[in-house]
Formats: structure tokens, sequence, C-alpha cells
């Protein structure tokens, strides 16, 4: 289930809209110029190849490259690990898209597995997005935002870009996102709403 808290950016305590209804999602991104759609989700092997992962959702994909006119796809995975060594890539990895920042290109994730959280900061707003498999998200460029796995991060998430460039940000310098809620901290309340 999809997730959208929004909260002031200056009251990160309290939300001014929580829903997990995909229209009103979709009606609330879109004005911020952001898209949101959901595929169905298609069985991956375990440990599936990249190549594995773009022919499964070879249609999807040629629809997106269609119509927004991407030249380069890819695909980027973290797998659940074990041990330190594990710990420090999955830190590293999550340290990295914690940071405000934002880019020359729009940012097109599907999350073929797994979830993971956008904020998008536009209009004296924050749009938090608990993505999960099936999601589809476009952040625009030059929109600020930043991005949280959580601290046990796995997802297959398929990437879009116009340019052979791939994934560029420029970050802002702010700290914002050290005062809104963590993925964890969304996980557990998108728990809380559908009881589980």
């Amino acid at each position: 289930m999809t997730l959208l808290t929004v909260w002031d950016e200056n009251a990160p305590a309290t939300p001014v809209l929580e829903t997990t209804d995909p229209e009103r999602i979709r009606e609330t991104l879109a004005g911020l110029g952001a898209r949101f759609s959901r595929w169905d989700i298609k069985p991956l092997p375990e440990n599936a190849t990249q190549d594995q992962v773009l022919d499964i959702y070879r249609a999807e994909i040629d629809g997106v490259l269609e119509t927004e006119g991407y030249t380069l796809v890819d695909v980027v995975q973290l797998q659940r690990g074990e041990g330190p060594e594990w710990e420090k890539t999955a830190s590293e990895a999550r340290q990295k898209f914690l940071s405000e920042h934002q880019h020359d290109d729009d940012e097109d994730r599907y999350f073929a597995s797994g979830s993971g959280v956008f904020y998008l900061r536009a209009l004296g707003k924050v749009h938090a997005v608990f993505c999960e498999a099936g999601d589809l998200i476009s952040v625009p460029a030059n929109t600020t935002h930043w991005f949280d796995m959580g601290t046990t991060p796995e997802y297959v998430s398929v990437r879009f870009f116009h340019d052979d460039d791939g994934w560029v940000g420029h970050f802002t310098g702010s700290t914002i996102a050290e005062g809104f809620a963590t993925y964890d901290e969304l996980a557990a309340r998108r728990r809380e709403l559908v009881g589980a």
C-alpha cells in the first residue's frame, strides 16, 4: 500500500495530509508536476540480473520510453544481507541519497520489488511518497528531494534517464531531511493504517 504524507516544510511533526488512496496520491503529486502510476507486479527470479528484470517489464518500459523520451534504462538493486560488510554497504548507499538534492533531469523509478520513500520539497511543503512494489514515480527535474531506503534496505528498481550520464545529484546543503519522519517511521505508520 502506497502512503503519501504531506507536511508544511516548517512543521514536520504534524501532517496536513495522509492518504493511501492512489487517485488522491496521483492528483496531489500532479500538482507538483510529478507523475505517479502503478504497474502489475510480475514475479522476479531470485537474484534476478538487470537483463532479466528489463525483459520481464519490457512492454511497460517501452511504453515509458516512448511517452517520455528516455534513452537509458538500468536496474539498481540492493539485496538484504548480513554482517558488517553488508551493514557498511547499506549504510553508505542510504547516506548518499538522504541529503536534499536535485537533478537536471526527471528522476523516474519503478519499484519491481521492495520499497523506499521519496521526499519532494515544493510549494512550501514536504511530500513523502512511501513507494512499494508496483509503483512508478517521476520526480520532475530541478525539484529538491531526498530518498530514504531504510536501515535494512532491500529493493529492485528500474531507473530511466534522458542521457548517458545517469544519476547526477546537485546537493543543496540543507539539513531539512533530518527533521522529517524516516523510512522506518513511515513504514511503521503504514503498518498501523493497514492493521498489520
